[in-house]
């Protein structure tokens, strides 16, 4: 005995083809698109400004790191100043402004 499951009438065929060349229009499209050189570009920027955001976002994470720990190393819990390490530290800045001044002097005259 035959099986009378798999017969179709030429109208469910052409139904079928008509499904098939629809799917498969679609597929091209999608395929045009994602080869086309301005989605190639748009993707290459897109994932460059990515790695640019993630890399300035480190950075910016590792310099606030350092900036916090060096203002602890000059103020305290509290946030008031710890003057014994300010100070010899503004004594340096002064020594080193004034030598550049007294060097800048010198060459002018």
């Amino acid at each position: 005995m035959a099986d009378t499951s798999d017969i179709r009438t030429p109208a469910q065929i052409e139904a079928d083809i008509k499904r098939r060349r629809e799917v498969l229009a679609d597929t091209l499209d999608e395929i045009g698109v994602r080869v086309h050189p301005k989605t190639i570009v748009g993707d290459a920027k897109a994932k460059v400004v990515s790695n640019i955001d993630h890399t300035l976002g480190r950075a910016y994470v590792s310099v606030n790191k350092a900036v916090t720990e060096v203002k602890a190393q000059f103020v305290d819990e509290e946030g008031s100043p710890r003057l014994e390490r300010v100070v010899p530290v503004a004594l340096v800045a002064v020594g080193l402004v004034g030598l550049l001044a007294l060097g800048a002097r010198r060459r002018k005259g």
